[in-house]
């Protein structure tokens, strides 16, 4: 008999539902004309997958983020998160999503000053409804897998850039999300601790994290397996790269 997958095998991509599946997405603002800020866009992330979501300033990426993430809703068009349809969610529906199965990395860390490293990760279930002691528990266990496991009674202040990236990374794990969203997660930092930050969240997709990362930075998409381009609201490309001879994923 085969055994069974371990619990944090990679998904294999195409076996499950789409943990997202966006069909003639558009998104406007009300005014005289409409603001329109997304043209009908179409994309489907499945399980397992890694890839950056690039385009310049403007370009609506950001945009596309907060439908992504049901922090706003689509003006028209279907958008379903692990096959249910957002727009059949309630705002406190869309709510619970957010605090079960989605995280967020911003370029800003968001980090409260006057709390440790492990309380400002333990947040992260705070709508969870999770007791102190599971929080903190899950918190020392998440920041130890991102290798902070040095910095738990740490303060925002003494804490580097990717250090602190680092802490807003585990507090965006600590739910234990179906996709990690990354909103230019290197943006604020230097050359070596961006890389490194690169580094980890291609560690947690290897372990089977959905993550989508939102940049303008081109050197830096072009580092993903999967690049999907937005130029004024629309999808301008989306390419992947050639699986490796052999490769079983």
């Amino acid at each position: 008999m085969t055994p069974p997958p371990a619990a944090n095998a990679a998904p294999v991509l195409g076996l499950s539902a789409p943990v997202l599946e966006l069909s003639a997405i558009v998104k406007e603002y009300p005014g005289t004309p409409a603001l329109r800020i997304l043209h009908g866009i179409d994309l489907t992330v499945e399980a397992g997958e890694l890839l950056a979501v690039v385009g310049p300033s403007g370009s609506g990426k950001s945009t596309l983020l907060a439908l992504l993430g049901s922090l706003d809703r689509a003006t028209s068009g279907r958008l379903r998160f692990e096959g249910r349809d957002l727009a059949g969610l309630s705002d406190r529906e869309l709510a619970a999503l957010r605090a079960h199965r989605i995280g967020f990395v911003f370029q800003q860390f968001f980090l409260l000053s006057g709390l440790t490293t492990v309380e400002n990760v333990a947040t992260g279930l705070l709508y969870a409804g999770a007791p102190v002691s599971e929080r903190r528990a899950r918190a020392v266990e998440t920041l130890r897998s991102v290798g902070l496991g040095h910095r738990l009674e740490h303060h925002p202040d003494q804490l580097s850039g990717g250090e602190k990236q680092r802490v807003a990374i585990a507090r965006a794990l600590i739910g234990r999300p179906a996709l990690l969203l990354a909103d230019e997660p290197t943006g604020a930092l230097d050359s070596v601790s961006g890389a490194a930050v690169v580094d980890l969240l291609c560690t947690l997709n290897a372990n089977g994290t959905t993550v989508v990362v939102i940049t303008h930075d081109r050197a830096l998409a072009s580092s993903f397996p999967r690049r999907v381009g937005i130029q004024d609201g629309r999808i301008e490309f989306d390419e992947r790269l050639p699986e490796p001879a052999g490769a079983n994923r």
